[in-house]
């Protein structure tokens, strides 16, 4: 499978069936939260509103809880008896858990230090159609107590995790999805993350409320500037053997690939 469900999914917590439609509805992917959304006491209660409130499963996905929990197993006999095959596997730390998962294809979350350093053979493994980071869990795995600094921008430790984890998903030829921004109010700080995510590679952005999906959208399509630009750029490369001057730049196979993308962002935003 290729993750390609589009740029922005939104998480749900599966003991809010009422709230599934509404993140189907308003989503490119819905993904119905067995773990940190919902509380211990009412781990039973979401599995069975997951199991009485079916959603398409082309476009939805199931966080499990970690591989290394009673209520793992309890979540892949629910997700068993449903038509789910795409499963997110919170707290992932290693290539050998996915064999736990062997038949269904998997987002694997690097969220902890562990995660984020396994994650180049994460990712090489066969059923694993993309890795996402998260930094709230990375930074108290770590003992920490803070991802981000005042005015918002990420600490360091957390940049070098989102880029860690970019970089093994892409070594691997995976898909890439970006963590969520909690601080629902913060539209610019999230639509600059966004932005930012679709430029290095990211395929996704993960919310965490609808209010976020529209700025997520809006942040991985080009401009219709940036898309001019580049169809520009591609019709004056037709008949061009190897390097050329255009627009005072000299135009190699590099930049061509960066506007292929950004005409291909299109059509998947």
């Amino acid at each position: 499978m290729t993750f390609d469900l589009g740029p922005a999914i939104l998480f749900c917590p599966a003991d809010r069936p009422e709230r599934y439609a509404k993140a189907a509805e308003r989503a490119d992917a819905a993904i119905l939260d067995l773990e940190d959304a919902v509380a211990p006491g009412d781990k039973a209660a979401a599995r069975e509103a997951l199991l009485a409130n079916p959603l398409d499963p082309a476009r939805t996905v199931v966080r499990v809880n970690p591989a290394d929990t009673e209520e793992f197993a309890r979540d892949l006999a629910a997700i068993a008896r449903t038509e789910y095959r795409l499963l997110m596997l919170a707290k992932t730390t290693s290539a050998a858990q996915l064999q736990l998962l062997a038949d269904y294809d998997v987002i694997a979350l690097c969220e902890t230090a562990a995660g984020v350093l396994a994650a180049p053979s994460i990712a090489a493994v066969e059923n694993v159609v993309a890795l996402m980071w998260g930094a709230e869990d990375l930074v108290a795995s770590l003992g920490g107590t803070s991802s981000r600094v005042d005015d918002g921008r990420y600490r360091d430790v957390a940049v070098h995790a989102r880029s860690s984890v970019l970089l093994a998903a892409g070594a691997s030829g995976t898909a890439a999805i970006d963590s969520v921004h909690l601080d629902i109010a913060d539209t610019a700080g999230l639509e600059n993350e966004a932005r930012d995510a679709a430029a290095v590679g990211f395929v996704a952005t993960a919310c965490v409320h609808p209010s976020q999906v529209a700025v997520i959208r809006s942040a991985y399509a080009p401009t219709p500037d940036e898309l001019d630009a580049a169809r520009e750029l591609l019709a004056a490369a037709v008949g061009q053997r190897g390097v050329f001057r255009y627009d005072g730049r000299m135009i190699d196979g590099p930049v061509l690939r960066h506007a292929e993308r950004v005409v291909r962002r299109v059509a998947s935003s």
